[in-house]
């Protein structure tokens, strides 16, 4: 789910910085509007290692092997801290172990934390469609979806950026046919990861509520 350097265009690049700016500017006015915005700190701060943890959790599906990303898990439980923490993940990720870089730094945080911010919407809908469903099922439904729905807009993003901006020295039909084959293999990760979130924000709700965003 990480785009390397060198794929996109520089432009393309330098747009993903200017937008993730400006993302990241909504998200910490939102978070500032909060009653406590350090709060939730610690809590930020522990699902950021989760999250720059899970590229090294790879799960081999053929033809090819993917990882956890989190991000449908860290938008419902982190709501707007979502966005700043997948972004100080990705830059660690892209330092210390060379996923992605830091030309593709904006772009890369768009990819993943756009759903992340959708999957808190969604997660958050459960007040209003979820009534005259038993709470704690209510919280599995929205959270099975939030988590489902940020892989997939994750993944839609990243592959319609990569077939769109192919090199031309590769051989597309080659290529687009190896992106669609990736694109199948991260339709199980959906339900992987659609089942965790919903697994996490049931046990939280149990013995922890006041870690969900209310």
């Amino acid at each position: 789910m990480h785009i390397s350097e060198g794929i996109l265009p520089a432009q393309l690049c330098i747009s993903g910085y200017g937008f993730t700016s400006l993302i990241t500017w909504y998200s910490l006015r939102q978070i500032n509007r909060l009653p406590n915005p350090l709060a939730s700190i610690p809590k930020a701060s522990l699902l950021t290692a989760a999250f720059f943890v899970a590229s090294s959790i790879h799960i081999p599906i053929p033809p090819a092997s993917i990882h956890l990303v989190l991000n449908g898990l860290l938008g419902t439980v982190l709501g707007y801290y979502a966005f700043p923490a997948i972004l100080i993940g990705l830059f660690f990720q892209g330092i210390m172990f060379g996923h992605g870089g830091l030309t593709t730094l904006g772009i890369n945080a768009l990819i993943m934390g756009i759903p992340a911010i959708l999957a808190y919407q969604i997660f958050q809908l459960r007040h209003i469609l979820g009534k005259g469903i038993r709470e704690n099922l209510s919280m599995k439904i929205f959270g099975f979806i939030a988590g489902a729905a940020a892989i997939a807009v994750s993944s839609l993003i990243f592959f319609s950026l990569i077939i769109t901006n192919l090199p031309s020295g590769f051989d597309n039909s080659l290529e687009q046919t190896a992106i669609y084959g990736l694109m199948i293999s991260h339709i199980p990760l959906m339900g992987i990861e659609g089942i965790l979130t919903a697994m996490v924000v049931s046990f939280l709700h149990r013995v922890m509520p006041e870690l969900l965003p209310s």
